[in-house]
């Protein structure tokens, strides 16, 4: 099931934020991720037709990410990951994330203000495997230096219920994903 965009709900695109149904809608997904909608409309107390309602507004406001974020890519024989912090030539930003995106270990790319550019994360089977994803990093057009670091642990996984919480919160929702 899709992930949360929290930054695509923001009052700055002009999308109305989230409310107190679309809170406890999202955290009950984030809790059972394939909860079918009449799960789901069990669980909250809420109509089928509104839940899915709810879910189709979300959607199209771009507000739902795929499914593959939830994929561990150990489980796909990956189990080194890594971080390439990527220094460009600035008017070769767009070529050269055209480039990383044909890559198949490069997993998210974003852009960052400061000395480098843009966050490179890359997943490896090793570390051999990691120094080639490297290189074809550094050979991209466009590209003018590098720094690679590992990913030695993961102290806080991605996660957005904190922040469902307290939007449900400030709309008189009292944080649990099945009760006002």
């Amino acid at each position: 099931m899709p992930l949360l965009d929290v930054a695509r709900l923001s009052t700055v695109t002009g999308e109305e934020p989230l409310d107190g149904v679309d809170a406890r809608l999202l955290l009950a997904l984030a809790e059972e991720p394939r909860a079918p909608v009449l799960t789901l409309a069990q669980r909250l107390g809420l109509s089928r037709n509104t839940v899915q309602a709810r879910l189709a507004k979300l959607d199209r406001r771009g507000a739902l990410r795929s499914f593959e974020r939830r994929i561990d890519p150990a489980a796909l024989g990956y189990p080194l990951s890594a971080v390439i912090t990527t220094r460009v030539t600035q008017n070769r930003l767009e070529e050269v994330a055209e480039v990383l995106g044909r890559i198949p270990e490069v997993v998210e790319v974003e852009g960052l203000s400061g000395e480098a550019d843009l966050l490179v994360r890359v997943v490896a089977e090793d570390a051999d495997d990691l120094y080639r994803i490297a290189g074809r990093v550094l050979a991209g057009p466009g590209v003018e230096r590098t720094s690679t670091a590992l990913v030695m642990s993961k102290l806080v996984d991605y996660r957005l219920a904190p922040l469902l919480r307290r939007s449900g919160e400030r709309s008189g929702y009292d944080g649990r994903a099945g009760g006002m």
